[in-house]
């Protein structure tokens, strides 16, 4: 079968690059500067709500973020590991799959100590190491012998980090936001001039006004975190320090809504990227191919001329980076989660795989007798922690509220089921038909052959970065949580 003849082709690109249109760098002496390295990371930003993204609402209003697309590369299919908070900083930090990381695959877990981390590699080499705001996290470092947070020592902000910087010394920055997080204050974006007869809603949401209000406050958000890029860019620039640095800025997960967040759905683990170096990288590109953001260590590690360590399971963009003939990308990437919430008894996740590729997202959820958003029990008297793995939100309100009479009104009902209700063992979307993955084929004979191919695909994925979910005795359910617990 035909579909069978390419399932190598599947599982061996995942972490090796496509060709692409695009320049790559400029170097015409074949040498390169060693580069400071600045990460900016937003709290909760999905693709595509950037203002330089074709498929964005036009209230969402990011010049910042654009122009360092512009001046460098715009990758328009950047996925995130896991579409949790912990486990994809993690993954970001150590250039490998969370399964691979013990307790760091969950949230609210620990960071074990012997795990590598780029800041530490490359301040073996001299750079000089620092994050601010939110660096790796909700969890407990300390309790692994950790003495700083695995994005590095803490500073107040940026410029402080600077001024304790010696001017001939390389550095290796974390910005971590915690916009565009909840909570918001309702009318924020209203408030702020933004019109919300401009909001796209999704077709996975009800189009109510109460979430269009409410997509609008997360607008507001994404525009106080786009002003926070330009303020880090204006501080390089006074420095002196912006023409040798390599400027990164993404998401840790997707947006902060049902189905989002949380969610194997491209809303949940597609985020933006933009990478710029000035005068190295070829401004004006845009890379439509998958990308996986344990590329970023690796990445970071060659592009300063630091050894990349042998076990890491994302590949180094920078070959691509550079190349003359144009950027590359991936064709197949894997994401995953294990728990999110303590939503369900016995504290128990969520575990899910999944192969996606650019035409297809293909999902495993491994205890699907388990319910995907947590426990509906008491759910109109406790809305809050009813589905835990969805953030508490207007848009949640609305659908746990009005349940009843969704019972009755066929498309609405329709959308609450597909956010709350338990799921199938396999879910398999054709994206070319339905991008927004609400039609599950998995059961449609058309779609068998690709079933198959997906289905060993994972298996032999799984197999080969010795993931423990695979033998059915996996410990992620086991390790401790260490946020507040509701009582």
């Amino acid at each position: 079968m035909k579909w069978l003849n390419v399932l190598v082709v599947l599982v061996c690109i995942s972490a090796h690059p496509m060709q692409s249109a695009g320049q790559g760098i400029i170097d015409p002496m074949g040498t390169r500067d060693q580069p400071n390295i600045v990460i900016l990371i937003a709290d909760d930003w999905s693709w595509p709500h950037a203002s330089i993204s074709p498929h964005s609402d036009p209230v969402v209003h990011t010049p910042n973020f654009d122009k360092i697309a512009q001046n460098g590369v715009l990758f328009t299919n950047a996925h995130v590991a896991a579409p949790s908070c912990s486990p994809s900083r993690a993954s970001i930090l150590t250039g490998r799959y969370p399964h691979e990381l013990g307790s760091g695959a969950n949230l609210y877990g620990s960071f074990p100590k012997d795990l590598q981390v780029y800041p530490d590699i490359l301040a073996a080499t001299g750079y000089q190491i620092g994050y601010t705001g939110k660096g790796w996290g909700p969890g407990n470092f300390q309790i692994s012998g950790w003495q700083h947070n695995p994005a590095g020592p803490q500073y107040a902000d940026i410029t402080s980090f600077l001024d304790a910087v010696p001017e001939d010394a390389s550095f290796c920055f974390w910005y971590g936001s915690i916009r565009p997080h909840r909570p918001y204050q309702e009318g924020a974006g209203l408030t702020a001039g933004l019109d919300s007869a401009l909001v796209k809603v999704p077709p996975y949401l009800p189009d109510l006004p109460q979430v269009k209000m409410d997509i609008l406050d997360y607008y507001h958000a994404v525009h106080q975190f786009d002003q926070q890029v330009g303020e880090v860019l204006k501080v390089l620039e006074q420095k002196g320090r912006l023409e040798n640095t390599l400027l990164v800025v993404t998401s840790d997960n997707g947006w902060p809504f049902p189905r989002g967040k949380a969610t194997l759905y491209d809303a949940g683990t597609r985020v933006p990227l933009a990478i710029m170096w000035k005068g190295k990288i070829q401004k004006d590109q845009v890379v439509d191919d998958l990308v996986n953001l344990i590329d970023l260590a690796p990445t970071f590690l060659e592009a300063a001329g630091a050894k990349i360590p042998s076990d890491l399971s994302g590949a180094s963009l920078w070959p691509a980076l550079k190349n003359r003939h144009g950027i590359k990308g991936s064709d197949t990437i894997f994401v995953e989660r294990e728990r999110h919430s303590i939503t369900r008894s016995g504290q128990k996740g969520y575990p899910m795989r999944a192969v996606r590729t650019r035409d297809f997202l293909y999902i495993k959820n491994f205890e699907s007798h388990r319910w995907p958003a947590g426990n509906p029990q008491r759910m109109i008297e406790e809305k809050q922690y009813r589905g835990a793995d969805i953030d508490r939100s207007p848009t949640k309100d609305v659908l746990v509220e009005n349940q009843k009479s969704y019972l009755k009104q066929g498309r609405s009902y329709f959308l609450f089921d597909q956010i709350f209700s338990k799921r199938s063992v396999e879910e398999l979307y054709d994206l070319t038909h339905d991008p927004h993955q609400l039609n599950n084929v998995i059961n449609n004979e058309k779609y068998q052959e690709k079933a198959l191919v997906f289905r060993t695909a994972l298996e032999q994925w799984m197999e080969a970065s010795n993931d423990p979910r695979l033998l059915k005795e996996s410990s992620f359910d086991d390790y401790k949580y260490y946020g507040r617990i509701p009582k």
